[in-house]
């Protein structure tokens, strides 16, 4: 059974009142995917906590404003394609 990807809360803390949280400014480095080498297994979306990598048009995207940089996505990516930079304060 396949998991629709857009049915899951954008943010696994549970809240009641209508305002999503936007958890990105708490970042201190930032993923990026090297799209030449990326294969599309899907497995940093699987293995991503916060659910900050999205799936459009059959590819991983980083969704950064819920992205914290934990860098799990970065570890478990098979290709290694994923590497974590130092996020730029803006």
């Amino acid at each position: 059974m396949a998991i629709n990807h857009d049915s899951l809360p954008r943010t696994p803390i549970a809240i009641e009142s209508s305002e999503e949280i936007r958890t990105g400014t708490w970042r201190t480095l930032k993923p990026v995917i090297d799209r030449t080498n990326c294969s599309k297994c899907m497995i940093c979306w699987k293995y991503c906590p916060d659910l900050a990598i999205e799936i459009r048009e059959g590819e991983p995207y980083i969704d950064y404003d819920y992205c914290k940089g934990c860098g799990i996505c970065a570890n478990e990516c098979p290709k290694k394609c994923i590497s974590l930079n130092k996020q730029e304060l803006e």
